[in-house]
């Protein structure tokens, strides 16, 4: 039999009885804990919820039971919520006349003989300390007491909101082992996913005709595979990555609820299963059908997406700079073909890069990175030859520095990393009277200013070809993870050259472009090796326009505007 999954409000708990049982902890909510959950009921306001006659409510946490008799329930998680719930419409009955009092739910404290009797006769100013429990309980009907005598307060907008617009997410298991699930649930307070909830719901035997239950079976079986082949596909980082850098989500097949989720709110964790929730009102195998085949439609456009090597680099760059949403591209993909769709995506990247001048861009402009990540994904994706993909999921998950290629002059070794700053250097200079100067700079009987004079002699001789005011154009920058960057900081281009080939050898990620520009790639042969020369940033510079040139406004049309 299959799990039952559907949201109660709390007025329809009432006539239940609920058994908690010895494994679970005993009531243990203080002050902060109630009082934080009638706040928050008490600040939300039903609204409209669209294209329905309903209005939108507050949603607790997942009620996970277990039905022991016709009415009465075992409670496998959500006794300290379903307490308070008792307490609250305990308090509201003690407003009223008796004749005119509800009937509320029983609760049975299997460690506590006498805890139903307890919960009816409870006393407003009294703590019984006769247990522990009784004690937390009548410190917490204490706390509603006085939470209530707020000044212009309206009690009965707030038990109208609470019984009618407040919902519990009724969990209820055929499970034969409570305490299993018990324990599955409350390792690390994981609460159910909306993923979990969302599952629960595509299930239920309630939504398929009574009288086909091998035909039930049969599509609650497609569906589960369906679900884990999805699930499976998308726990590959690679595939992940590309669409998405939350890292968050345990169950990954979310994304798509979440993206089909049309009333998302952001200060709701179950606004997603609420919104399937109000799909499913009218229970039928055509509503379960229909939308399943807009989940798979959803991961059928993802998967074209990665296994189309130019759609996974232009998506993904798209997405990785935020210039579209993935319900965006998804939108525009249904309506174009597939020629289309790529020349879709190259207008929005040459919107993007509209009024860029490669010529003037200057370390600190925001859009050096996003240029320099377009340069090598583009790199990439014109080899035909190669089927490499551009790494999303490293880039995501990492940090990125724009380096100067060439280091800037100003950054000068702290005191303690002089002598082997000189050492690194001393090793590629070729000339020889700069040589002798540093193989013999003693630095306990040199000055600071000393020291200050030799490093920017040693950085004029590796810079030589260099002016100052061209340390920053775009020609002397490249992309490159931080720790990388930080770790050899000022160091001359011969060492930061030697620096990145060792970290590549031992499975650092180095971009393509970044790699040929440390590997000499723009040089003529034979290559300067210790040296990034004028040619060399000239040479770089005319493969950042020929890559780009596709996605770049013509000069001439910038100097117009």
């Amino acid at each position: 039999m299959e799990n039952i999954l559907e949201l109660k409000t709390i007025n329809k708990l009432r006539e239940l009885s609920f058994y908690i049982p010895s494994y679970q902890r005993g009531y243990r909510w203080g002050k902060k804990e109630v009082t934080d959950l009638l706040d928050d009921i008490s600040d939300f306001n039903p609204k409209e919820i669209k294209n329905t006659d309903e209005k939108s409510w507050y949603c607790l946490q997942p009620l996970v039971i277990r039905k022991r008799d016709e009415n009465e329930f075992e409670v496998i998680d959500g006794q300290q919520r379903l307490t308070t719930i008792y307490l609250v419409l305990y308090y509201f009955n003690q407003t009223k006349a008796e004749d005119y009092r509800d009937e509320i739910f029983d609760l049975n404290y299997e460690t506590r003989s006498d805890s139903t009797e307890f919960l009816k006769e409870l006393k407003k100013d009294k703590i019984d300390n006769s247990n522990i429990d009784f004690h937390h309980i009548s410190n917490a009907y204490n706390t509603i007491c006085e939470w209530f005598k707020k000044p212009n307060f309206n009690r009965n907008e707030f038990e109208s909101k609470f019984t009618f617009h407040t919902q519990v997410i009724w969990y209820e298991t055929k499970e034969t082992d409570p305490i299993a699930i018990f324990t599955r649930i409350n390792i690390g307070k994981i609460p159910l996913t909306n993923a979990e909830l969302i599952k629960a719901l595509f299930l239920n035997s309630s939504n398929f005709e009574k009288d086909k239950k091998d035909k039930v079976r049969l599509k609650q079986l497609e569906i589960a595979s369906e679900w884990d082949r999805i699930e499976h596909t998308l726990q590959n980082n690679r595939f992940w990555f590309f669409l998405n850098g939350d890292n968050t989500l345990t169950n990954r097949i979310e994304l798509i609820f979440n993206l089909m989720n049309t009333n998302m709110d952001e200060n709701d964790i179950y606004s997603t299963f609420r919104f399937f929730n109000t799909k499913f009102i009218e229970k039928s195998e055509k509503i379960i059908e229909n939308n399943w085949q807009e989940i798979k439609k959803y991961f059928q456009t993802f998967e074209e997406w990665f296994n189309e090597r130019e759609l996974y680099h232009k998506i993904g760059y798209l997405l990785i700079t935020e210039n579209s949403t993935i319900t965006e591209l998804v939108i525009a993909a249904e309506s174009r073909t597939k020629k289309e769709y790529k020349t879709y995506l190259d207008n929005i990247i040459k919107e993007r890069l509209k009024k860029i001048s490669l010529e003037e861009l200057q370390y600190g402009d925001r859009e050096v990175k996003s240029v320099l990540l377009l340069y090598n994904i583009q790199t990439l994706l014109n080899n035909k030859a190669d089927n490499s993909l551009f790494p999303f999921e490293i880039y995501k998950n990492g940090n990125w520095d724009i380096e100067h290629i060439t280091s800037i002059k100003d950054t000068i070794p702290d005191s303690t990393k002089r002598i082997q700053w000189l050492k690194d250097a001393e090793r590629f200079i070729e000339e020889e009277k700069l040589l002798n100067k540093v193989i013999y700079f003693d630095s306990n009987k040199k000055s600071d200013d000393d020291f200050e004079e030799l490093f920017k002699e040693v950085i004029e001789h590796f810079n030589k070809d260099v002016s100052d005011k061209d340390l920053n154009d775009i020609s002397n920058l490249a992309l490159l993870d931080s720790v990388t960057n930080r770790g050899y900081k000022n160091a001359v281009f011969p060492i930061k050259r030697m620096t990145i080939i060792k970290r590549e050898k031992k499975g650092t990620f180095i971009p393509i472009c970044t790699k040929n520009v440390f590997l000499k790639y723009f040089s003529d042969y034979p290559p300067k090796i210790s040296f990034w020369t004028q040619e060399d940033r000239d040479n770089y510079m005319n493969d950042l326009e020929t890559v780009l040139k596709v996605y770049l406004t013509p000069q001439e049309e910038l100097n117009y505007e």
